[in-house]
């Protein structure tokens, strides 16, 4: 199998699931480190030429992070193109299993097993829990301020770790909100991840003073793949540390 990944938490469970395989991905494919296959451009603008040259046997991609002209173009031009689509933690561990059939791995990977008993809550209690349950904004991106809105998979992660979004019923999935309409909402709490918009401790926190701000791991939030593993435990860490 000859594979380009367009999608960063895909070519980190492909690279860990079947070595070799990769010829291809994104510039923001940062995982695993030192990850050493042809760089095809962004998750939105991939050099489709390029992908096309390295004669994969396979395309991945998702329905959200990627463009579907760029998608049509490759399957135009011959190319098997594979989408997954990722709204909650438990399409994301079906994706997964269909994106490694799709890889030729015949075997189920180890990680694979310890993501999903990471998210089985026992006794019907959080995987994780941040403590009583609270309600956040979740700026993902500034200039303008946008938000997680509804039936995305980071608003589910955090809801199964105890965290409801106040935007979840949104009529957008990430919706423009004015920096005033965040602050007059009055969460228990901001959530601030570092991708898409790399959120800090000098860059996020001061637009809202006196709300107590959760600095958190985008990949382990947005990710799906082997960083699912270790998502209720860093995630987690990072909300209980976040307190009035």
């Amino acid at each position: 199998m000859r594979v380009v990944s367009l999608v960063p938490s895909l070519t980190e469970t492909v690279a860990v699931s079947a070595p070799g395989t990769l010829v291809g991905a994104t510039d923001w494919c940062t995982h695993p480190v030192g990850l050493d296959v042809a760089r095809i451009g962004g998750t939105k603008n991939p050099r489709t030429e390029q992908i096309l040259a390295l004669a994969p046997d396979l395309v991945l991609a998702n329905e959200e992070e990627n463009r579907a002209p760029d998608l049509d173009a490759l399957r135009a031009a011959g190319a098997e193109v594979l989408v997954t689509e990722v709204r909650d933690v438990p399409q994301a561990f079906r994706e997964l299993a269909r994106v490694l059939a799709a890889c030729g791995v015949r075997e189920r990977p180890r990680w694979l097993d310890e993501a999903e008993e990471a998210w089985v809550a026992p006794d019907g209690r959080r995987p994780d829990s941040c403590g009583p349950r609270r309600t956040a904004v979740v700026p993902i991106w500034r200039r303008p301020w946008m938000v997680l809105g509804r039936d995305t998979f980071a608003g589910d992660v955090l809801a199964r770790l105890g965290v409801g979004h106040l935007h979840a019923r949104h009529a957008d999935r990430y919706p423009r909100v004015t920096l005033e309409e965040l602050r007059a909402a009055a969460p228990d709490l901001v959530v601030l991840p570092d991708e898409p918009y790399r959120f800090t401790a000098d860059d996020g926190p001061e637009a809202f003073p006196g709300l107590p701000c959760a600095l958190v791991s985008g990949r382990h939030l947005t990710w799906y793949g082997p960083s699912l593993a270790a998502a209720p435990r860093v995630l987690g860490a990072a909300l209980r540390a976040a307190r009035r």
